[in-house]
């Protein structure tokens, strides 16, 4: 397939629905070869139809993200199959439970650490040296307008505002690389952790995960400069 992405090797967590899966079948389409990784395997399965009905080709990798083994052995695999990793969009994460900070349940807070936060500290600790074999490694991290605080979002708003923390770290560690990391805030789209948050929202009213795929795209291409920026999406739609 020819494209903007085309020859490239993505990584896309929380593939099986909503942003992960628009940007998959979107990369699929600019060229690139997909490693799909979620913990829905008939999720995982259906995109993959999706994208060979697009022409396009992909890995599919069921994992538990909260299982941090399986990250590292994840980086030893693309390692021997690929020697590298062009791009890394992850997308995976948690909403919790909306509730006040002081009622919080541990397991909640927990879960929302775990899948949110040190996931991606450990996805970064796996492919970092994956992404300075590329010619270009873009990676692109998800995060939330959330993460300034809001009532009862306490889980949520933490683990984003530690995310950007980590991120911006990160991306100042690799400026003198061929790396380049952003952060983007897709704000409000149609996905089924909007609908849980938002129960009385009317969907329609919402932009679609389809919508800000060019974006990512944008941040993923070999021509991107933008470095250890918060990406608004809605500047763009």
């Amino acid at each position: 397939m020819t494209g903007r992405l085309a020859g490239k090797i993505a990584l896309v967590t929380g593939a099986s629905r909503g942003i992960g899966a628009a940007v998959a079948k979107r990369f699929a389409e600019e060229g690139a070869h997909l490693i799909l990784t979620a913990r829905t395997v008939g999720g995982l399965e259906e995109l993959d139809d999706e994208i060979k009905a697009l022409g396009g080709s992909a890995t599919l990798v069921p994992l538990d993200l909260k299982k941090f083994d399986e990250i590292d052995q994840l980086g030893a695999a693309l390692h021997q199959r690929f020697g590298k990793l062009d791009i890394l969009v992850a997308s995976a994460a948690t909403l919790g439970v909306l509730t006040p900070v002081s009622h919080t349940d541990p397991h909640v807070w927990e879960d929302a650490v775990k899948l949110n936060l040190t996931s991606n500290y450990r996805l970064i600790r796996s492919l970092d040296p994956l992404l300075r074999a590329a010619d270009a490694g873009r990676a692109i991290f998800i995060t939330s307008d959330a993460s300034r605080g809001i009532a009862f979002w306490g889980a949520y708003a933490a683990t984003k505002a530690g995310l950007d923390g980590l991120i911006k770290c990160y991306a100042d560690e690799v400026e003198n690389t061929a790396i380049r990391v952003n952060l983007l805030s897709p704000g409000a789209t149609r996905t089924r952790m909007r609908a849980a948050a938002f129960p009385g929202e009317d969907p329609e009213t919402l932009k679609t995960p389809e919508a800000i795929t060019g974006v990512f795209v944008d941040l993923a291409g070999e021509a991107c400069t933008r470095h250890g920026e918060i990406v608004k999406a809605d500047d763009y739609v």
